[in-house]
């Protein structure tokens, strides 16, 4: 089976928090950002294309503007 991005990231994760490396904070982020990349691609891939204000709206809530910021 291969690797893949959240595996990785899960298994540093696991590392850091079993051994209580002072890293545990980037590990936990890294494994968000792999799972919410993970999601996205299969919920765009089934997706129709989106318009570019609908583009827009997504970006501004992974920036972390709300869904009001676009």
């Amino acid at each position: 089976m291969p690797k893949t991005e959240k595996s990785v990231a899960q298994a540093k994760h696991a590392a850091a928090v079993r051994w209580k490396k002072p890293n545990q904070a980037d590990t936990a982020r890294d494994l968000a950002t792999a799972r919410i990349a993970e999601y996205v691609q299969r919920v765009v891939a089934s997706a129709p294309p989106l318009r570019p204000e609908q583009i827009d709206r997504l970006s501004a809530l992974l920036r972390g503007g709300g869904a009001d910021a676009a």
